[in-house]
This record gives C-alpha cells, structure tokens and sequence, in this order.
C-alpha cells in the first residue's frame, strides 16, 4: 500500500517539499502537488524509486497540512510523531487485487482508511482539461462516478451570495464512498486542489460538505480517532479530537469548481450534489456556529476530565486489588474460626483404655471392679460393723 505511510529514511518533511516553517498553506500545498505528480508510480512505472520518492512527498505533507501534526514536529520533530501514531493513507490505483480486497475489509469492520486521489485527475485539473458541468445555486444533480475518477462541477456566485454564505453538500443514499473537492483556479488556466472532504455514514446515507458562512467552521477526520481501537476509553476521550479547522471560510463572487471523486473500493459511486445560498437558512447558520463553539468547549472540559478519570481509574484499580487481597484475607481467616469450632465435639475422643477396665467418653469417668475386690470390699465393711458392735457391748458390760 502506497501512501503517508512512513518511507524507509524519514527526512525533514520541509526539505523534502523545499519548503520553510514560515511557508503558507497554500505554498506548501502547491509544493506537494507538484511534486506528487512529479513522482506518482502511475507516471513511473520504469522507475522503482519513484515510488519511495512519492511515499516520501506523501508523509511529509500528511505532516506539515495537518497543525497539531506540524505543532508536534516542531517542537519534537519525529519522536512526538511515533508516540501519537500516523494515519494510513491509500493509493487505490496504485494497489493490487488482493490489497484492495483487504483494505475493502477493513473499511467495512468500520477502521477508517485514508485514500489518496488519483494522480490522472489531478494532472487533468491542473491541466485545465475536465469537463466542467454548471451546478446552479438551488439546485441539485444526481449521477454516478467510477472509482478513482471524478466528475466537476461549477458553482456561479454573486456579490449578494458570497455575503450571505454558500454551501455545497453530497449524498448518497446507496452509501457510496467518496470524496467532496474543492480547486482553485491556477495561474496556467487549470484548477489546483484546495480542500477535500471524506465522505462520512450519517444515519442511512453518506454525506460530506463544505460550508463557506464567514466564520470559522470545522471538519470531522476520523481518522485521527484511529488509534482508540487499542484503547476502549479513548472511544469517547478522543471522539471530539478529529474536528479540525476548515482552511477557506468564504467564497468572493465568481465561479467556483467543485468535484465528487469516486472512492469505492470496486464499484461506481453514486450521489447527488446540491449548492445553495445560505441567506434563507440564516437560523440554521447560528444554530451551526452556537453549536460548534459548544462543541469545543466540551472538548476543552473532556480534555481536563481525562486526567481526573485516568486517576481515579487507577486508584480504582488499586483499592479494587486491595478489595481482592482483603476479601481473600477474611475468607481465610472465617475458614480457621469454623475448623477451631469444629474440634468441640464429643464423638471425635471416645477412647479404650486397654486391660484397665477404664473408658473415657470426654465427659466423665467411671470405674468397674471385679468380683474379687467386691468379696474383699463386703469383708472389711463387716470387720468394722463388728469391731463397733463390740465397743458398744464393752461398754455396757462396764456398767
């Protein structure tokens, strides 16, 4: 798979695009197009190191287009990078049967995978050479685009317009993939890519679109979320870390070109593109920037509760394995009580005592005589009663 993934030798991704830090946007989205087309494998195929030059260009733009991916690099260069994780981006034409087939899986368990677009449709816009359809404001048109082509639209805007604010929305109710572009207008006549939409599963249809309302409004990647697979918690933590600034927040009165890029995996994608003026949705408007505000703040607050509960958790885990230890501690010692309580019994001591004649139940103990110290007993008891009787008689004969 071709795409940001990292190249064999990572090198400065501002000296790989021949850029500074103090270059704009633009400037460094111009420098990764040109170069992008300049070693694409699809205009390389004789030359294998094509290939690891376009990967090259690839990771250093994923890096120096994306602020907190620039903002990390600056102040830490590639370790805060590795520690954060990179997205995965891929070159559909550029991949096999067998590669396609899997990332297809993967995009249908629900893992979000970035896919470039192709290097014929860029040329062609750069070139001046697409088909360009009219999308009048109000309006919408549906129809159906192959996979990694593209179909152009262009939206004609008043003075009136441009102030009120302009949106351009795509669906599909068939839950295509694909992309929401937006180019402007180059130097040489052709039309240079400024901004790209992912389509996004909302309810029972795919949608994407961009909303040019003089304020700043946001976009959700979902692929910075990525990573929270590993981690179940970060499911929720990091859910609100993929809306991301939109760089153009307004249009100047003019045509503008637009394009639906097909992004499935195999088959056609279908959609329906509308454009309109947002001056009769002026509640919806604020309804879109309140919320949105309240969005960020809400990021802000979890952003602070994730330190508090990543603590709490692991006080928790460590009173829970106390709770272990101690319930484990009370069970044993419960279970030497009742074998101390279980030695109070009287059949555990009934005992014979051999030749004696004496037994003993643990209770009280009894002798049994023979026959022989009975005689001897009945004889003395008589030699007393006799010896008294003689007394007495002594006695009276005194007398």
């Amino acid at each position: 798979m071709e795409g940001s993934s990292a190249p064999a030798l990572r090198r400065d991704p501002y000296e790989v695009l021949s850029v500074s830090r103090d270059s704009s946007d633009q400037e460094i989205k111009t420098a990764y197009r040109k170069l992008a087309l300049k070693y694409h494998p699809d205009k390389n195929a004789s030359n294998p190191g094509a290939s690891e030059l376009f990967k090259e260009v690839a990771y250093s733009y994923s890096i120096l287009s994306d602020p907190e991916k620039k903002r990390q690099y600056d102040n830490a260069g590639f370790v805060a990078l590795d520690a954060e994780g990179m997205d995965v981006e891929v070159d559909l034409s550029n991949l096999g049967t067998v590669n396609t087939m899997f990332a297809a899986l993967f995009s249908k368990l629900g893992v979000p995978i970035k896919t470039t677009i192709s290097a014929n449709v860029l040329e062609d816009a750069l070139n001046g050479t697409v088909t360009v359809r009219p999308l009048p404001i109000g309006t919408s048109v549906s129809g159906k685009v192959e996979k990694q082509c593209a179909h152009f639209f262009g939206v004609t805007i008043n003075e009136e317009q441009a102030e009120a604010g302009i949106v351009v929305r795509v669906t599909s109710a068939a839950q295509s993939k694909f992309k929401l572009l937006y180019f402007e207008h180059d130097a040489n006549g052709g039309y240079g890519l400024a901004l790209q939409e992912e389509s996004e599963k909302t309810g029972k249809v795919t949608s994407a679109g961009m909303y040019f309302l003089h304020f700043q409004v946001y976009r959700m990647d979902s692929t910075v979320n990525l990573a929270m697979a590993k981690d179940p918690d970060a499911a929720f933590f990091k859910r609100l870390e993929g809306l991301q600034p939109c760089e153009v927040s307004e249009l100047k009165a003019g045509t503008h070109i637009f394009a639906v890029y097909g992004d499935n995996f195999f088959k056609p994608a279908t959609y329906t593109i509308e454009a309109l003026c947002t001056k009769s949705y002026e509640d919806t408007t604020h309804k879109l920037k309140d919320i949105e505000a309240e969005i960020l703040r809400k990021r802000n607050e979890i952003r602070q509760f994730e330190t508090e509960y990543r603590k709490a958790l692991t006080r928790f885990q460590e009173v829970t394995n106390r709770y272990n230890q101690e319930k484990q501690s009370v069970d044993e010692l419960l279970k030497q009580r009742d074998s101390v309580h279980s030695s109070f019994t009287v059949s555990r001591s009934v005992v014979t005592t051999g030749g004696s004649g004496h037994f003993s139940n643990g209770s009280s103990d009894f002798k049994s005589e023979s026959p022989e110290e009975e005689g001897s007993s009945d004889l003395k008891d008589k030699s007393s009663k006799k010896k008294w009787f003689n007394l007495n008689l002594k006695g009276s004969d005194k007398k």
